[in-house]
């Protein structure tokens, strides 16, 4: 009988699922929500939006006894006809319009001409005022970003004559942020004593409010839904993965250990999806929980970890009831190798702690750092190791000095004793030779004399993935200045 209400145009992945319900009946399909979750009610059948290795649930069921979970509450406020995501949420010809005045507006015509060269390099100059820039296989503005811009823009045309918020930075570009803040785009203020730290009291009901790329909290996301404002998400979808991989977590008992930064707005947003998490930013935290669990002699103790990790667990955490079954998740801008190393180092503690037959129920991992941030990392260490052969006199990073993924390119070829200067505008590039520059232990200096004067120079460029090529574009035009009138 059940296989009798199947559609013949069903998918066959959703063919089980929707026999099953029509089995089970009307009254099955129909959850009942608390209090706190009653609204519209998601369809039983899937509809996903795809890029490579992406996939994102829209619209899903929430299965019968899992009302209650982070990941359905979530998806509850998806569901609502307020609440704005996907590829092309408004109209056709907007989204076509704003695309075309992002290729204007972000376009780079030398670093358009550096990508059709064979060899990616472009030679400026003659004699000693020579410079050659080499450009990274991968750099610069990734499909995520170009995505959240899109949207923002289109909301901004799609609702002219609203009121229109941003939760925090879009990106870490200053430049596209002010490009927003001119449309009238108002960025909410800071509060410390509010939820999230941010002051929601200036929203009303009717606004338009705005997603940044990194996501929101689930908290943020309940109270705008409770505001009535229509909310525009432009969340990353491989921050999505990475929820989805802590609500298996969730789901498996565990506790999600997250390598990233506890302030970051994507730390921030992914831990509030998490039951109970601990964040660690590095190898070196990551060996010391691995110590504690192992009771090695000078690990931690309770105490000393609760005062350590305060700002960066769950509220209940507590590491002997906690650190007995834990899931590895990551800011998916964080160093692609950093992860992978706590990976295995996590996987030998557990299998030290419970052994190897166990280690299934114990630790689990999920490969949740974004395409864009692998392959730009990957082309930053391959530009590296060919410096060993044609060295280069530096490589100049462009990108936020907020920006994580931007940061982590720098780490590179500082790690091979390279240098490198992360600059975040042009104007950091003075007339007087002088550079100013982010440094790995987030410190900003000016470097002076940074480019040589008196003879050809070869620079490596490389971007993160949150910077337009216009920027970088200007950046490398300071230079050629400064080498001409040097």
């Amino acid at each position: 009988l059940a296989a009798k209400c199947v559609p013949e145009s069903a998918p066959s992945v959703c063919a089980m699922r929707w026999a099953l319900l029509c089995a089970l009946g009307a009254t099955h399909a129909l959850r009942v929500l608390p209090a706190r979750q009653t609204g519209a009610i998601a369809a039983p059948a899937a509809r996903r939006t795809r890029h490579p290795s992406v996939t994102m649930d829209v619209d899903v069921d929430v299965p019968p006894g899992r009302a209650d979970t982070k990941k359905n509450e979530r998806r509850r406020i998806m569901s609502s006809t307020m609440y704005k995501r996907g590829g092309s949420p408004f109209d056709r010809e907007i989204h076509k319009q704003v695309s075309d005045r992002m290729s204007e507006q972000f376009a780079g015509e030398l670093l358009e001409q550096m990508k059709e060269s064979q060899f990616r390099e472009m030679v400026v100059g003659e004699g000693e005022r020579q410079i050659t820039f080499v450009l990274a296989k991968d750099f610069g503005f990734c499909w995520g970003v170009e995505r959240s811009i899109e949207l923002a823009w289109a909301a901004r045309e799609a609702y002219p004559d609203a009121t229109m918020h941003i939760t925090n930075e879009l990106i870490h570009n200053p430049g596209v942020n002010q490009l927003l803040g001119e449309m009238d785009i108002k960025f909410m203020d800071k509060d410390v004593s509010k939820l999230a730290g941010k002051d929601f009291d200036a929203i009303d009901k009717g606004d338009v409010v705005i997603l940044p790329a990194f996501g929101a909290s689930l908290e943020e996301m309940q109270l705008l839904d409770d505001k009535g404002v229509v909310t525009v998400d432009t969340t990353c979808p491989w921050v999505s993965k990475v929820w989805n991989a802590v609500d298996k977590h969730q789901r498996s008992g565990m506790t999600s250990v997250i390598h990233g930064k506890y302030k970051h707005e994507e730390a921030i947003a992914t831990a509030s999806m998490c039951e109970t998490y601990l964040i660690i930013k590095d190898m070196k935290e990551a060996q010391e929980i691995a110590a504690y669990i192992l009771d090695e002699p000078g690990a931690l103790t309770d105490d000393e970890l609760l005062q350590k990790y305060k700002h960066a667990a769950s509220p209940h955490f507590h590491p002997r009831k906690h650190l007995k079954k834990i899931g590895l998740a990551n800011q998916t801008t964080m160093y692609k190798k950093e992860t992978q190393a706590i990976g295995r180092l996590f996987e030998k503690t557990m299998m030290a702690a419970y052994g190897p037959e166990n280690i299934k129920e114990h630790f689990a991992a999920f490969d949740t750092i974004c395409d864009a941030t692998q392959v730009r990392q990957d082309a930053v260490t391959a530009m590296t190791e060919e410096a060993a052969e044609t060295p280069l006199d530096f490589i100049l990073v462009v990108g936020g000095w907020d920006s994580s993924n931007t940061a982590h390119l720098l780490e590179i070829p500082h790690e091979s004793g390279l240098t490198g200067y992360h600059v975040n505008v042009a104007k950091c590039i003075q007339p007087d030779n002088t550079i100013e520059h982010r440094k790995v232990d987030g410190s900003i200096e000016t470097a002076a004399g940074f480019l040589p004067l008196d003879r050809a120079a070869r620079i490596g460029v490389t971007s993160g993935a949150s910077t337009p090529d216009s920027v970088v574009q200007e950046c490398l035009e300071r230079i050629v200045m400064l080498k001409k009138l040097g």
